[in-house]
């Protein structure tokens, strides 16, 4: 079975790149399932091609060192694969970063929580260390906002580096929901002359409870309301909102879903760290390349889950699934890959997600 043709010609659908660009991103994304890892040398030596492994190599290479992909075409494919125009979404926000030798590589990514993990749809190579500043979290969002309209927007849901007072400001003038993680010892002010600190407000939350405060506080000039958790550990959450507090804590707690995607990109996926790549454009280049597998193996994962639902877990009672929708539909087409004589049906059927084939309804969704 030629693996190649139908994927290539799925992807060219959206993608509309030249045959050459278009077979070496298809051999690629092949490339990445087999070997599970984004280490260029690795990718070319899974080519299925006649070329020597050194020519494969400097193709590859070439490819993200002279190619430009445009991002926002990838944004959209996304979003279609998963999402439509109805849908009312929350869009997580977050940064992971490693080092390479002394380069550091930092990227702000914004996903969108969907079934227990977010799913990539735009990021951003930051040329420094450390956190974004509030300019940086701005112009990702203002991007979505351009592709996407903020109509779809439920909420934006950030850790603690995004609570900033410019950033609260953006959300109210464009009357965008957020849900921020704030610091226990952030100042706050009821009725703009009390100042409290804003753990001093759930100081008396017990262990496992939930509570809003009802009052509108001023914190960074801005009013907010406030939503406060504190686990079992006596560990303290906070929430600032512009919405309803009722639901802070639990609207805020989805904003692990973009951890579960980090995860699928580097130890339980594809192993992100492991590239050698340090030119920040070349490493967006090779974002796009993960982001159409993750999409991919996640929406086989979801779709093989109707038709054989992933079992839980049995010990200690535990209400956690077996695997993740990524991780069920990753070693799918894994198999598939390598018993490729025994699975070509199989995975024809894989590569149809990828196109968002509906099996089950037998139409295009």
């Amino acid at each position: 079975m030629d693996k190649t043709s139908e994927l290539k010609g799925i992807l060219g659908d959206f993608l509309k790149w030249n045959n050459a660009r278009l077979t070496c991103f298809t051999q690629m994304l092949l490339a990445l399932f087999a070997v599970r890892t984004v280490n260029l040398r690795e990718l070319a030596v899974a080519f299925v091609s006649n070329a020597l492994i050194d020519s494969r190599y400097k193709r590859v290479k070439r490819f993200f060192a002279t190619f430009k992909i445009d991002m926002d075409i990838i944004a959209r494919w996304v979003f279609k694969l998963f999402f439509s125009e109805e849908n009312k979404i929350y869009l997580t926000i977050d940064r992971t970063n490693w080092f390479w030798g002394k380069a550091k590589i930092n990227i702000l990514t914004l996903g969108i929580a969907h079934e227990g993990v977010a799913i990539p749809v735009l990021w951003q190579l930051l040329n420094k260390a450390g956190n974004a500043s509030a300019a940086e979290h701005q112009a990702l969002l203002e991007r979505f906002i351009k592709i996407f309209s903020k109509d779809c927007i439920a909420g934006v849901l950030g850790d603690r580096e995004f609570a900033s007072g410019e950033l609260f400001s953006w959300f109210n003038e464009n009357k965008i929901p957020f849900y921020i993680r704030i610091k226990e010892g952030s100042n706050v002010y009821i009725k703009n002359k009390k100042l409290y600190t804003a753990g001093k407000i759930f100081n008396r939350l017990n262990l496992r409870e939930n509570r809003p405060f009802m009052m509108r506080v001023s914190m960074y000039g801005q009013k907010i309301y406030l939503g406060g958790a504190r686990s079992e550990r006596g560990e303290l959450m906070i929430v600032a909102t512009n919405q309803n507090p009722n639901t802070a804590i639990t609207i805020y707690l989805r904003r692990w879903e973009i951890e579960c995607l980090f995860q699928g990109l580097k130890g339980r996926g594809f192993r992100f760290e492991e590239t050698h790549i340090t030119k920040l454009e070349r490493i967006e280049k090779l974002m796009a390349l993960l982001t159409v597998g993750f999409c991919w193996a996640h929406k086989v994962g979801e779709w093989y889950a109707k038709v054989k639902p992933i079992v839980f877990n049995k010990y200690r009672n535990s209400q956690r699934p077996q695997y993740t929708y990524f991780r069920y539909g990753f070693d799918l087409i894994r198999d598939a890959l390598f018993n490729i004589s025994k699975r070509a049906k199989e995975f024809k059927t894989y590569i149809k997600q990828i196109a968002g084939f509906n099996l089950l309804e037998g139409e295009f969704i």
